[in-house]
């Protein structure tokens, strides 16, 4: 068991999508609908304002509504990691800060993202960030999103940092992700954010994953973790080669459309992605159904 400033940083956390209406406002019934669907599911946490939460498309002031939704909604029942990472170092304590006195168990902070800064001004970002707050800090390296990437080393300087307790790595690079859990302490969670790699992170001595197919396969995810945990490999890797069809489709279309389409499929509160994103072809849509439906049987079975 791992625990960092009272929280036990494992397990599968779903980087929850942000329903919306057709006018593309939030939907705040259907985000406490979503995260208790997904708590009652099995999920280890709840994460808000992430990539798939479209953070990228949320206002300051609607970061700040949901974030309070999602401490309301969830009263304790699993953790509540709050994505406040910005493009300022500024900007990220002030909404860390908020996260905080709403009552957010940790935050959830991506790299800085349109500038690149040094490995060095990274370290500094992070470091005043922690020290802006009393709760636990995850880092969160999205190269692919952000055009940064955070060295080994500077994790590894990170991970001294009392309140710095751990990352989620989107990289997909799996040699990285061995370097971030060899160069930690063990205490230090290193959690998949590429939802093709969670059995792989958990081999290799990961805590978790924070993952955006958590949304649609709750129950495919969890087994992942849960049959790991048990020692039931065999059991493990077979789901986590059924929820390789859903990562894969989200090649259908713009990310993070798919998610949002699926979650409609199922019938779950979803609606649009804010444009320019736009929903899936036809086509797409098609393809996308058929997954869902081999989803389904198989979670039904768990």
């Amino acid at each position: 068991m791992v625990i960092s400033m009272g929280l036990e940083v494992k397990g599968i956390i779903p980087a929850v999508a942000t329903p919306m209406n057709e006018s593309e406002e939030v939907d705040e019934e259907g985000i406490r609908i979503l995260i208790n669907y997904l708590i009652d599911s099995g999920v280890h946490g709840i994460f808000v304002c992430g990539s798939q939460g479209e953070s990228y498309a949320l206002t300051g002031e609607e970061k700040k509504r949901i974030i309070e939704i999602a401490v309301d909604e969830v009263n304790g029942r699993v953790p509540v990691y709050a994505g406040t990472g910005m493009t300022t170092t500024k900007a990220t304590i002030k909404l860390s800060m908020f996260a905080e006195d709403a009552g957010a168990d940790a935050v959830t902070v991506v790299t800085p993202y349109f500038i690149k800064p040094s490995q060095d001004e990274l370290y500094m970002h992070y470091r005043r960030v922690a020290e802006s707050i009393n709760i636990p800090v995850l880092i969160y390296n999205n190269p692919g999103r952000t055009g940064v990437n955070l060295e080994s080393e500077t994790v590894r300087r990170l991970a001294e940092i009392e309140n710095i307790v751990g990352i989620k790595d989107s990289s997909g690079d799996l040699t990285l992700t061995a370097q971030y859990i060899m160069e930690t302490p063990s205490e230090f969670a290193v959690l998949s954010g590429r939802d093709s790699l969670i059995l792989a992170t958990l081999l290799y001595g990961g805590k978790g994953a924070v993952a955006a197919t958590a949304n649609v396969a709750p129950k495919i995810a969890v087994g992942i973790y849960e049959n790991f945990i048990r020692g039931n490999i065999e059991k493990a890797k077979e789901l986590q080669f059924k929820l390789l069809s859903l990562r894969l489709a989200f090649n259908l279309g713009t990310f993070p459309v798919v998610v949002k389409e699926a979650l409609k499929i199922l019938g779950k509160p979803s609606g649009p992605t804010r444009s320019p994103v736009s929903a899936l072809s036809k086509e797409a849509k098609t393809k996308l159904k058929l997954i869902i439906e081999e989803l389904k049987m198989t979670s039904q079975q768990l």
